[in-house]
Order: structure tokens, then C-alpha cells, then sequence
């Protein structure tokens, strides 16, 4: 089985109201995405998936949440941006796109990490 990773980082803000604890009041992360691709095959060129193509479409789905409140962008207009939710949202958003989509994760501090994933 073969595995590629791409991750990338955008700044934003976000708060989770209702929660009780700090993280209702708006605050900032450096949020790392990373997507992971896992196939049994390679193509013709040696490749699971061409690095250079995942990067530009996580990077174009990104642009949109960067630098931006969280809360006020679809679909976390309806739902906590919470780690998880920014997962699930970004790995159904790349599945289309990138059928080798195994999970995705995401990190807003080093040492948290959501994943999200459709495989058992």
C-alpha cells in the first residue's frame, strides 16, 4: 500500500460559541492541513498521485478559509469550526477531486491534531 501527504497552513480565527471554556471567544490559529492519499498502484510515471496537482487543489480549496473568521464562511456558518468539522468538511470538499482521498487532518497547535476519515 502506498501513502503521499500534502500539507499546507492557513491563519484564521474562530470561536466556538456555546462552548464553556476560552475557545468561545474569538481567537487565531496557524491551522496545518495535511491530506493523505493511499492506493495500491502506482500510474505510469511511478506516481500514486502527482504532488504538484494535490497541492494546487487543497491550496485553491484553502484560499477561501484563509485569513478569514471561520464562522462566517460556509459550512461553519452552520456548524462549530471545531478541528474536526474542518476535517470532515475539507476531506468531503477534495473527495470528488482526489479519489485516492484516504483522510484528512488538522492541527491548530503542535501535538492536536483532528483526523477525519471514511475508512474503518
Amino acid at each position: 500500500m502506498y501513502t503521499v501527504e500534502v500539507s499546507d497552513r492557513i491563519s484564521c480565527a474562530h470561536s466556538l460559541l456555546g462552548y464553556a471554556g476560552e475557545c468561545a471567544r474569538l481567537h487565531g490559529h496557524n491551522f496545518e492541513i495535511t491530506v493523505v492519499l493511499k492506493g495500491k498502484s502506482l500510474d505510469n510515471f511511478g506516481m500514486l498521485a502527482d504532488f504538484k496537482e494535490i497541492k494546487k487543489r487543497l491550496r485553491c480549496l484553502l484560499e477561501r478559509f484563509d485569513h478569514q473568521n471561520l464562522n462566517t464562511i460556509p459550512p461553519f456558518d452552520n456548524i462549530l469550526p471545531t478541528s474536526e468539522n474542518i476535517a470532515s468538511s475539507i476531506y468531503r470538499e477534495l473527495k470528488g477531486c482526489l479519489p485516492q482521498l484516504y483522510e484528512v487532518k488538522v492541527s491548530e497547535q503542535k501535538g492536536s491534531i483532528a483526523t477525519y476519515s471514511e475508512t474503518s
